[in-house]
């Protein structure tokens, strides 16, 4: 597995660096966002790390360039901890956002959870995945597992993986109401640490993506007080 860490502190950046090839990860390094730009529009990369406060471009910026070509995952780690940052991040396509100070265990523990969702998600595309794979019809959405695809009314939606993730396991269980810790467990192959952030973004941008209007959702609804659920399309 390759990794760009995207670090204008050296010091962390070195750190990152040769604790991740003692796990035998391969890692590159890049100090300001168009260094990062550069080295991620020429080389193949499992996975970036991304500071938000980095010179020349910014890290929204370089986020932003990277999910305009590739759905890798992209964990920001970034000083700024408001939640106003985070949503932020999350909501331009960021998956996971890890806040300074941190540990190197726990830079880790979330690196490996997103190549392994990644890598679930690849598998899907290439007809490896162990799950049911029929195509799933609701309403205007097709989802189709084997190829790792979504239409609404016979056109493509481009969703990231765990946006996937969150709408297949809403079809897959169309009676059940999922409750946020459930979601982040389920879809983040994690522990839930108790911050609503990542599942509030993730659930915004995907009911942006395939609602008619996100504001009155029929295909994801919110039960109020407890999480969420499929709507019963008439």
């Amino acid at each position: 597995m390759k990794l760009l860490i995207v670090e204008d502190d050296p010091e962390i950046s070195e750190m990152l660096k040769d604790f991740l090839l003692t796990e035998n990860f391969e890692a590159d390094t890049a100090h300001d966002g168009a260094e990062a730009c550069s080295m991620f529009e020429s080389v193949s990369y499992d996975l970036v790390l991304l500071d938000l406060m980095i010179p020349k471009i910014s890290g929204i910026e370089v986020l932003q360039r990277i999910r305009r070509k590739s759905v890798v995952p992209v964990i920001i780690i970034s000083a700024k901890d408001s939640d106003s940052d985070k949503t932020l991040g999350l909501g331009l396509g960021a998956d996971d956002y890890i806040t300074k100070p941190f540990s190197v265990t726990e830079a880790l523990a979330r690196i490996k959870a997103n190549l392994r969702r990644s890598n679930q998600y690849a598998a899907a595309a290439l007809g490896r995945s162990e799950d049911n794979n029929s195509s799933i019809a609701y309403g205007e959405l097709v989802l189709n597992p084997d190829d790792y695809t979504v239409l609404k009314n016979g056109r493509s939606v481009e969703l990231t993986a765990k946006e996937f993730g969150i709408l297949k396991l809403l079809l897959q269980n169309p009676k059940k109401v999922y409750t946020k810790a459930q979601i982040y467990s389920l879809i983040w192959n994690d522990a839930y640490c108790g911050d609503e952030n990542a599942v509030n973004v993730h659930m915004s941008r995907l009911r942006t993506k395939i609602e008619d209007n996100p504001r009155t959702p029929k295909y994801i609804v919110t039960v109020w007080g407890i999480g969420y659920k499929l709507g019963e399309i008439k």
